[in-house]
């Protein structure tokens, strides 16, 4: 992300770093952090909280904690009254000592999201609330290039996957007022290349799969079926054609789902194939094989996912 789409930044802060969050911190804000692990890292932390009092301690909202030691392990955690509450850990390990990286925390009404270097890593629910918030501390053993806060402006969730849609052109039309799933809506254009199709919303808590289907309206065919699927961590491409489906595709470097998770799948239509995002990370390609791309005129989604907007162009 480049600091031209960041409404504040900070270059180089010296570590410890303690500064007020202007404006304190918002739902649909992003707050994002480089930097680079040293060698000799044992761990870090970046801590949102609520002033910046030493004594008696600040309340932290939001405790992100990498540690290095052993096998390495994420703990998250709430400070309220002096006392942490119960420890959230998370054993990937997105950070390699000596290597730069990328943090994005996105912040929503129940949650923080946090991805890294690109990659969904996890969800943390709030337990103090979230107007309380108004500074932003980071302390141990890291070097950061740059802090930056992106302005409250994204309609909703992810502001980077709503620049990235600009990026591609065209002006999105919403493609229906109610997102009930099972849902179905018309594409105000039908699919050709060039159009975009965007699906934004949020993985339920227990979920095991849902699908994302585009389709003509006038017969049982459906030319792109998308299916991820969470507990086998597939992200499952096909196409039904004559009351079959084909062979599967599902090779993926990396699955993008996670329970809780808000999302913003971006489809792009070219004329040889179609290109799946999903919070602004390009994942797959993939090649037509229903033909007559001007039939494409539906849209249909269904399984464990809550919709918050679906558009196209």
């Amino acid at each position: 992300m480049s600091s031209t789409e960041l409404q504040r930044t900070i270059q180089h802060p010296i570590v410890p770093f303690v500064g007020t969050i202007l404006g304190g911190l918002v739902p649909e804000q992003m707050v994002i952090v480089h930097g680079c692990v040293p060698t000799n890292s044992q761990r870090f932390q970046i801590d949102f909280q609520c002033g910046s009092s030493v004594q008696p301690r600040a309340d932290v909202a939001f405790h992100f904690n990498p540690r290095f030691s052993g096998s390495g392990v994420i703990v998250c955690n709430t400070l309220k009254d002096g006392k942490w509450g119960w420890e959230e850990k998370t054993y990937e390990r997105p950070f390699v000592k000596g290597k730069p990286f990328e943090i994005i925390f996105m912040v929503f009404p129940d949650k923080f999201q946090v991805a890294t270097n690109g990659k969904h890593l996890l969800v943390y629910k709030h337990r103090l609330n979230l107007e309380r918030v108004d500074t932003l501390s980071i302390s141990g053993q890291v070097k950061i290039d740059i802090i930056g806060f992106t302005a409250n402006t994204s309609p909703q969730g992810s502001q980077a996957v709503s620049l990235s849609m600009r990026s591609l052109g065209g002006n999105p039309a919403e493609l229906s007022e109610n997102f009930t799933v099972p849902y179905t809506g018309t594409l105000p254009i039908v699919m050709g290349a060039g159009r975009t199709v965007v699906v934004k919303g949020e993985v339920n808590k227990n979920a095991k799969l849902f699908a994302i289907d585009l389709k003509p309206s006038d017969s049982k065919d459906i030319a792109l079926h998308l299916n991820p699927r969470m507990k086998q961590k597939l992200f499952v491409r096909n196409t039904y054609l004559y009351d079959s489906w084909g062979e599967e595709e599902n090779q993926l470097n990396h699955f993008p789902f996670s329970p809780e998770m808000y999302f913003e799948l971006i489809i792009y239509c070219e004329a040889q194939k179609f290109k799946v995002a999903v919070n602004g990370v390009h994942l797959f390609e993939y090649k037509h094989r229903y033909k007559d791309l001007s039939k494409i005129n539906t849209i249909t989604i269904n399984g464990d996912v809550q919709l918050v907007d679906v558009r196209g162009w």
